[in-house]
């Protein structure tokens, strides 16, 4: 909360006494005052005295964020789902928001939305976060995540804290990322090899989903 540094009158009304009675507080020790200019006149910290004033206008200035996200291209009609139930929530409580949506895998922490959102959260900027489900932020390390969220006192709002109806598919296409980066890696990009074990893997979380 920034400073708002005022003279003694001012503090005095804005706590509903006189100035007299700032000095005497003063001299008693309850109440000093926050700076004093070079003249020796006395300034308060209206924020520090009173907090509620200026509470409201730091919460508005905090904007509330709706994340989306899912793990491949041809998972867009769900990630429009998402943007529709998020911006229909977000509308009905009456908050101003604004909706960031990734494609890409939720084991993948470098994908430019949640980037973005996380330079905001850290920056201050956030004051509310929205997400459908809570494995739409990432696979492994969303707690890590909340954890920053509480530290820097932002809301975290998970509209169904059920299972995702598509995490199963979402964790498929993971899986098959993974043996893809590790067979090319192994056997080589354009190797036949490399194909034969991804087509077989494949089918095998094709099967599965």
């Amino acid at each position: 909360m920034s400073r708002k540094l005022v003279p003694i009158q001012d503090a005095a009304d804005a706590l509903g006494v006189s100035a007299q009675t700032l000095r005497r507080w003063e001299r008693e020790g309850r109440l000093l005052p926050d700076e004093r200019t070079a003249g020796g006149r006395r300034r308060y910290d209206l924020a520090r005295l009173k907090p509620e004033l200026f509470r409201a206008a730091d919460e508005s200035a905090r904007r509330t964020v709706a994340y989306a996200r899912v793990s491949s291209h041809d998972q867009t009609d769900d990630l429009e789902r998402q943007k529709q139930v998020l911006e229909i929530y977000c509308a009905r409580q009456g908050w101003t928001f604004e909706v960031i949506a990734d494609l890409g895998s939720g084991m993948n922490d470098h994908k430019k939305g949640l980037k973005r959102l996380l330079d905001a959260i850290i920056g201050g900027e956030v004051g509310r976060l929205v997400i459908t489900h809570k494995d739409r932020l990432l696979r492994f390390g969303a707690e890590l995540v909340f954890a920053i969220c509480e530290a820097k006192g932002v809301e975290v709002v998970i509209l169904n804290q059920g299972e995702d109806s598509t995490f199963e598919e979402d964790v498929a296409k993971d899986v098959l990322d993974i043996i893809t980066v590790f067979s090319a890696r192994l056997y080589g990009a354009r190797s036949p090899k490399n194909q034969k074990l991804i087509d077989a893997v494949r089918g095998v979380v094709e099967g599965a989903a």
